[in-house]
């Protein structure tokens, strides 16, 4: 899984054309980022800027952009309506995908110390990456904003976690930390700002005040009218999706409008989305509707009708969520060829693809005319009393299929550090160590790849033995056809596995990895045997 990391660096310039885009050139440069959005805001005189990256380009993309900002902001002159008390005002990280918050701490502290030792400004850590509770959070580091940052300086609880504890005017000072991703989510009222207003305030987390909390943690909010959409919204961060998810904060919102006898006309993200968060909302509504969806894109097709997330302006998947703005296509040149293509490469005059990839194929074929039978008993009139049945077995099924189709490439790439360590040099005693030690950890992935085919194949049998036994009668001979295959495939990924452990001289590591492999390998002997049974029995009865 390729690791993702988010960066939203608000710089104080929102009108300087040449500054805005010389900061945004200077992240698109760093070899690793992906610049997903620039918005700047003339009111404001602030910038937002949205990248992605892994770990060591996302730090070196912020630096880029600081070190540009040092360059040509002058805090001196700047005016504007949002609070801030530097150049570089906030730089947050966020996990998005493969990291943890702890790895996004230390990519704040690892910035704060790089950027404050190269600019010599002051760098202040915030939410998780705080070192003392009192700096955690941000309104709380910025109290006086830049104006008061001189007099606050002198002060020995507010010296910088990084740099130098004086006052830089050119800068100022910044906040880098690591958080949740925020989502920016407003939902539409058809009523007036201050009915919005109402809502939020019974909504937020800090409510009407210390004596009056509102009732969802971690939503920071209030209403406001817009003309362009000549309606009202309830406008709100979520500050932690987990805490309070999107859907919950628009049901809350609804609860609240009918009260007040107003209608709820759809909502709106600004900005960018995890994907999992709209799988939240979709899951939500599956469950409270009792609906059978289990692929991604209708999932998320649900979530946006239900959420009402088309009402002010398209919502494009590809362009609002932030996986599949950065995602990459696999990797599969096997599994991209068409099925003549394959068969032609499998007779070719060549050792790949060989016999793993071939039992991956075989697997895939098996748990998808399983899949296939199930799907298509599902919904039908007359098979509507094994509907329950059908949608327990249908998801197993097509997973199982989908995940050994990746299997197909990754046999045949299996021996890549096997034969990078045949290729090492070996004139020396250490040299041999070096070269022996790639060659035989090149075995042990020859030999988990194929155990990993078996293992997925394997999740498919109670589906398949479930689909034998209540899918449509018809089907019987696409059910035998998928039994024989999977367990083929199963049998071809055990030979692969036993092959390439012979060479493999650590005798706990083979120990282990057999007995796994013979448990699968006996198991699906007996899995295809008892839905061939039960076909047999359901043909006789």
């Amino acid at each position: 899984m390729k690791k993702i990391v988010e960066c939203v660096p608000n710089f104080s310039e929102g009108r300087n054309r040449e500054t805005i885009d010389a900061i945004a050139e200077a992240i698109r440069r760093t070899s690793g980022c992906t610049l997903l959005d620039v918005d700047p805001g003339a009111s404001t005189n602030r910038t937002v800027y949205t990248f992605v990256g892994d770990p060591d380009s996302i730090l070196e993309g912020a630096l880029a952009a600081a070190r540009v900002a040092r360059a040509r902001i002058d805090m001196r002159t700047h005016k504007g309506e949002h609070p801030r008390f530097g150049a570089m005002d906030v730089c947050p990280f966020i996990p998005v995908r493969g990291v943890s918050m702890a790895d996004c701490v230390d990519i704040a502290r690892t910035f704060a110390q790089r950027a404050a030792e190269a600019l010599k400004v002051p760098f202040f850590l915030y939410e998780e990456a705080a070192l003392q509770d009192y700096r955690r959070k941000l309104p709380d580091i910025r109290h006086g904003e830049y104006e008061g940052l001189a007099e606050r300086l002198k002060d020995p609880r507010w010296q910088p976690d990084f740099g130098p504890a004086e006052f830089v005017p050119q800068w100022g000072a910044t906040a880098t930390g690591a958080r949740m991703f925020l989502i920016a989510y407003n939902v539409n009222i058809l009523g007036t700002a201050n009915q919005a207003h109402r809502i939020a305030l019974n909504l937020r987390e800090t409510g009407r005040g210390n004596d009056q909390p509102g009732r969802l943690k971690e939503v920071k909010g209030m209403g406001w009218f817009v003309d362009e959409y000549n309606l009202a919204q309830v406008t709100v961060n979520l500050t932690n999706y987990r805490v309070t998810p999107i859907h919950r904060l628009f049901e809350e919102v609804g609860k609240e409008a009918a009260e007040l006898k107003v209608g709820v006309a759809g909502s709106e993200i600004v900005g960018l989305v995890p994907l999992e968060s709209i799988l939240m909302a979709a899951d939500y509504y599956i469950e409270k509707e009792n609906l059978f969806i289990y692929e991604e894109d209708q999932k998320i097709r649900l979530a946006v009708e239900r959420l009402g997330l088309n009402s002010v302006a398209p919502f494009e998947p590809d362009k609002k969520i932030i996986e599949y703005i950065v995602a990459e296509p696999p990797d599969e040149p096997l599994a991209d060829l068409s099925l003549r293509g394959f068969i032609e490469e499998v007779a070719a005059r060549s050792s790949t693809p060989g016999g793993g990839s071939v039992s991956a194929v075989l697997a895939a074929l098996g748990a998808g005319l399983g899949a296939m039978v199930a799907k298509l008993t599902y919904g039908v009139r007359k098979f509507e009393s094994v509907d329950a049945q059908m949608r327990a077995a249908i998801p197993p099924l097509h997973e199982t299929t989908r995940s050994l189709i990746a299997m197909i490439d990754a046999d045949t790439n299996a021996f890549n550090d096997y034969m990078e360590g045949v290729r090492m040099p070996s004139g020396t005693p250490a040299e041999k160590a070096a070269r022996t030690e790639r060659m035989q950890q090149g075995l042990k992935t020859a030999v988990n790849v194929p155990l990993q085919t078996m293992t997925i194949a394997d999740s498919a049998w109670e589906a398949l033995c479930d689909t034998a036994r209540h899918g449509n009668p018809a089907s019987r001979s696409d059910i035998q056809v998928g039994a024989r295959a999977l367990e083929t495939g199963i049998w071809g990924a055990y030979q692969n596995v036993v092959i390439n452990l012979e060479g493999i001289t650590d005798d706990a590591f083979k120990a282990e990895t057999l007995k796994l492999a013979d448990a699968i390998a006996d198991r699906a002997r007996k899995k295809m045997q008892e839905v061939l049974d039960i076909l047999e029995t359901k043909r006789t009865s």
